[in-house]
């Protein structure tokens, strides 16, 4: 491979020739190579990098800090790395220290080269367009490089909550298919009183609707940005005005209306929208776990289980016993879930680690919130498509349930007293006989108003109860 030698305050390095990017880049790319993740893995974050050098090399040529014969290269190669040009030029791994440094130069260089490159300039030429004192004019890694990720997470949410939508869609059409399936709910695994196995769905659908509302809210926050604030919120080397230009800058580049933090100093140090976030992650994550448990529950068997529902066989289950089948759609969902958990402890502990002012931590965060993005994106559609999709009702099996189980007693409730009933319901546990036979036996009522209180279809809602 051909090399072409690079200098900064440390010292010179070698550099493949071809490489856009630069020795602060293959500084990072030796030092760090810790998780096999790196930026160029994650487009929304590449993309962002891009957009924040663009914004900021349009606000400086607007005041006039940035003159217009490197104003323009620049601009052409911003939007070719916020295209997706130069993705493979971003070879840092997302583990890293210096609070994201090795990130905001890999993108100053490589747009720094593309710009050279469109000048007809040889590549690390950085008198003529420097990675610093142009690329990064008035900038630090301590605003461009939280605003990035907060443009990146913010892109990345929206396409989750597509995701969710999904999902939720996928449980409501269950939840139409399912309507007329009679079945015994359950409270604390125990007998309870009859729904159907349609609500059951639709109730699924309903607690992950709300999620969408809540990541939305959270996701809000990441338009609050403290681009301008450079090195600890004091603005130094940014001119005046600069602040507030690339923050209009960047709303008419993406289409959203992005906010100056109000307080520079405070915002740079500040991780408080990361943690509201990964939180509203970690309560999708806790719902999505408790109804892949649900399905696996309501999938036990086939004959030693609940055995309500069918979930698509997907593989076989068992080395030695033949024939068995697992629900490894729901495990897995179990698993994601348990690995979002985990990163939102990790984004806790990497916020409260900040100091004075500045969070070093922020590389930790955004891999953490970006793989709970991705893990739970995949997870959902691999729900959806391999399981919810496929599931099927045994109806046999729902109804014999309703009509063997102790629970439907508390639809006599009020018309025979708890006292009795409780009476009824330990003598049908002890004898094994059914509760209809028994009421009549210790005549409590009559064989019509009886019908009509324990008819499933009177139990599914509220009633009249004293017009039966």
């Amino acid at each position: 491979m051909e090399m072409r030698i690079e200098s900064d305050s440390l010292g010179e390095l070698s550099v493949p020739k071809d490489a856009y990017y630069g020795i602060q880049t293959e500084r990072a790319i030796r030092n760090f190579q810790i998780s096999n993740t790196k930026i160029s893995d994650y487009r929304e974050l590449v993309r962002a990098l891009g957009i924040i050098k663009l914004a900021a090399a349009r606000a400086n040529y607007e005041l006039g800090t940035l003159d217009k014969e490197r104003f323009e290269p620049i601009e052409k190669a911003c939007i070719r790395v916020m295209e997706g040009d130069f993705d493979d030029q971003f070879p840092v791994d997302m583990f890293q220290g210096g609070a994201g440094t090795s990130t905001n130069m890999n993108a100053n260089e490589v747009v720094a080269n593309v710009a050279l490159e469109i000048c007809g300039r040889q590549k690390g030429d950085y008198k003529y367009i420097s990675p610093n004192d142009h690329v990064n004019l008035s900038q630090s890694t301590n605003d461009a490089y939280p605003t990035a990720l907060k443009i990146c997470l913010y892109s990345k949410s929206q396409i989750l909550v597509k995701h969710i939508q999904m999902l939720v869609d996928a449980f409501r059409a269950k939840g139409k298919e399912f309507a007329h399936v009679i079945k015994m709910g359950r409270t604390e695994n125990q007998d309870a009183v009859p729904m159907t196995l349609g609500q059951e769905f639709e109730a699924f659908a309903e607690n992950l609707s709300e999620e969408i509302t809540r990541i939305n809210q959270m996701a809000a926050l990441f338009l609050e940005i403290n681009m301008g604030a450079t090195a600890i919120g004091t603005g130094i080397n940014a001119a005046k005005g600069y602040a507030e230009l690339v923050t209009k800058k960047l709303s008419e580049i993406c289409g959203e209306v992005f906010i100056k933090a109000p307080n520079l100093i405070e915002a740079t140090p500040d991780t408080g929208s990361y943690v509201i976030y990964s939180s509203a992650l970690k309560r999708l994550a806790v719902k999505l776990s408790k109804i892949a448990s649900d399905l696996r529950l309501l999938s036990s068997g086939p004959r030693c289980g609940l055995h309500e529902i069918n979930l698509p066989p997907l593989q076989p289950g068992s080395s030695i016993m033949p024939g068995k089948v697992n629900p490894v759609a729901p495990e897995l969902m179990n698993q994601i879930s348990f690995k979002v958990i985990g990163n939102d402890l990790t984004v806790t502990f990497a916020a409260e680690a900040g100091q004075l002012q500045l969070n070093a931590m922020e590389p930790v965060i955004i891999q953490s919130l970006l793989e709970s993005i991705i893990y739970l994106r995949n997870g959902m559609d691999m729900l959806r498509e391999k399981c919810i999709n496929g599931i099927t009702a045994n109806e046999e099996v729902c109804r014999n349930m309703v009509y063997n189980s102790i629970g439907v007693i508390t639809a006599l409730n009020p018309y025979i007293g708890y006292k009795n009933s409780a009476m009824i319901a330990n003598e049908a546990l002890k004898t094994g006989r059914g509760v209809y036979d028994l009421v009549l036996e210790h005549k409590l009522m009559d064989k019509e108003a009886l019908d009509k209180a324990l008819d499933p279809q009177n139990m599914l809602e509220p009633k009249e109860w004293k017009k039966l």
